[in-house]
């Protein structure tokens, strides 16, 4: 207003101040001697921030807290060891799509580039793996390298945004400018479909005698659920949900075939392996779906939608190209596909809920005395229910959980798919329960993730953030120890975690400040999560104790042919026994 005088702030009162007006509740994070400044105001804000035990921590906690919310994660570290800390969980929310905005400080402006103590290129180190970053060296240019991070990260395809201030540019004054519009010269994303590419699309689909509707993360991101479920409603189109997508359309649905890709369902490998249309929303033709590229889907035109045009034809040629959002792209092409004229693809449909029938997961509970670690997951997800939040570790565990888990809910699931990271599961649990603190929240984890970030079980019990963590102890790095026995002789060099010896997961846990619990026989697995579901005033582990020799069926190895798929050790699905 004419006539005011203007706000003067240090530059750590105007982060701090930037971050409350883009609506920032709390933050994940570690101070030191560069980002010092900033933690003198944020000690007097409304702000929350909870001092985790490692700044993989907070990265991961932004993480899941974004997941579940759908708003942006942050975490905040100081200069050098601390901000190349975060580069794990960076570098996971980048190939995951996460929005995340990654706060650092940075040593004085002078001394950048100096090898100054504790300096490091954070910004050049994460150029390949952020969205976007920003080198701040002076007070006046914070509020808007915020403002634009936070709408960087959140618009478009979703993903973590770097901001590196330098520490005299958050010990500094200046008046305080808050930028009511952003100009980012190339920003542009294109919400609002081609209507042609629509109407192509709707053509291709009209003809199709075996489509499926490949869907991705991209549909979770875009939350874009109702518009999907609509489409599957008008169509009668079989639906596979990768990895990223398990819970965007319900499991229980007739028409889900599951998951596909190396540890995909038969019903899943074969809708798209058979299909002669791939209506692809939100995915990206990732290897692990696809197997050897140029025997994938042989047969199959694509109609590829997605907000990034980057993803489209990069591993695969789209037939019909679609940019926008994804719940825009799918409401309308709902209303072109309302009126028309379809096939009925029953006979397809009924083709492949034969394989599925024929092909279903059904664990044993024990695998020669000792409990079989699919069971136990089965039995967490059916005594948590499908409103729980579930959160896996990277291996054999996640891809049990993917199968087994009840994905009936969207935005109940989370796991680090594209970048496999173990040690996710912990801290981004955190972050869930702290986005959803009404919510359960389950981890499952393996004995080898779960020794790396289990520091972070300490900072939810002194923060009041009850998650409950299910450790599958088959004593080893169990998907390594898969591939050594089917493609190494059986040689297990380093892969035998001797965790039957050290550590003792429960006694562990108690240190930390969290109950902990083991299962080692069919008669505890029940009694045990039961516990672990009416404790809920602090943390728990539960180690279940498991078979170490079992595997993940099915499975397409790497560099194979989805036609290559095995369902137990050299047995191939019969793909004429059910007639297509």
């Amino acid at each position: 207003m004419p006539g005011e005088s203007p706000t003067i702030l240090t530059g750590a009162q105007a982060l701090v101040e930037s971050l409350e007006r883009v609506g920032v509740d709390v933050v994940f994070g570690i101070p030191g001697g560069a980002i010092l400044p900033a933690y003198d105001p944020l000690y007097d804000s409304k702000v929350r921030h909870i001092l985790v035990r490692h700044e993989q921590g907070a990265g991961h906690a932004a993480e899941g807290y974004a997941m579940v919310t759908g708003r942006v994660g942050v975490c905040i570290a100081t200069s050098g060891p601390g901000a190349t800390n975060l580069v794990t969980a960076i570098a996971d929310a980048y190939m995951d799509s996460v929005p995340i905005v990654a706060i650092t400080g940075q040593v004085a402006s002078k001394a950048i580039g100096t090898d100054a103590f504790q300096e490091a290129d954070i910004r050049g180190i994460t150029m390949p793996i952020t969205k976007h970053s920003f080198l701040v060296t002076e007070t006046t240019g914070i509020p808007h390298a915020i403002a634009a991070a936070f709408h960087l990260a959140a618009t478009g395809r979703p993903g973590p945004v770097l901001v590196d201030i330098a520490k005299d540019a958050l010990s500094m004054q200046a008046e305080f400018v808050w930028p009511e519009e952003l100009d980012l010269p190339g920003y542009h994303p294109v919400a609002k479909p081609h209507s042609k590419q629509l109407r192509e699309a709707a053509r291709l689909i009209g003809e199709a005698k075996r489509p499926v509707l490949y869907v991705g993360g991209g549909v979770v991101k875009a939350q874009a659920y109702d518009a999907l479920a609509e489409l599957v409603r008008i169509t009668r189109i079989p639906v596979v949900t990768t990895l990223m997508a398990r819970g965007a359309f319900p499991d229980s649905h007739e028409l889900n075939m599951g998951m596909p890709g190396m540890h995909g369902t038969v019903a899943a490998v074969g809708a798209l392996q058979r299909s002669d249309l791939l209506i692809t929303l939100g995915a990206r033709f990732d290897d692990r779906v696809t197997g050897k590229l140029d025997s994938f889907a042989p047969d199959a035109k694509v109609i590829h939608a997605d907000i990034d045009p980057a993803e489209i034809s990069k591993n695969r040629v789209a037939d019909v190209p679609i940019v926008g959002h994804l719940s825009e792209v799918i409401a309308e092409l709902n209303s072109l596909l309302r009126t028309a004229d379809l096939p009925d693809y029953g006979e397809w449909a009924r083709y492949l809920k034969g394989l599925k029938a024929k092909y279903a997961l059904d664990p044993e509970p024990l695998q020669e005395e000792l409990l079989s670690p699919e069971y136990v997951i089965k039995r967490i997800g059916e005594i948590a229910g499908p409103d729980a939040t579930f959160v896996t570790g990277v291996g054999q565990h996640q891809m049990w959980s993917a199968h087994l888990l009840p994905h009936e809910r969207p935005g109940r699931w989370l796991n680090s798919g594209g970048a496999g990271t173990m040690g996710y599961c912990v801290p981004a649990a955190m972050g869930a329960k702290v986005g959803r603190p009404d919510a359960v929240v389950w981890g499952i984890d393996g004995d080898g993730c779960f020794q790396m970030t289990n520091q972070e079980l300490v900072t939810c019990a002194l923060n009041d953030i009850p998650i409950k963590i299910a450790v599958i102890n088959n004593r080893s790095l169990g998907m390594v120890r898969q591939w050594q026995t089917l493609f190494y002789g059986e040689r297990y060099s380093n892969t035998n975690l001797k965790t039957h010896l050290v550590p003792d997961f429960p006694k562990l846990a108690e240190a930390m400040g969290a109950v902990g619990l083991r299962a080692e026989t069919l008669e505890d697995v029940d009694r045990v999560i039961n516990e672990a579901m009416a404790i809920n005033d602090r943390p728990v582990v539960v180690e279940f104790v498991v078979h170490k020799d079992a595997m993940v069926w099915p499975m397409v190895a790497a560099g194979t042919s989805n036609d290559d798929i095995k369902i137990a050790r050299d047995l191939a699905p019969d793909w004429e026994g059910e007639v297509l």
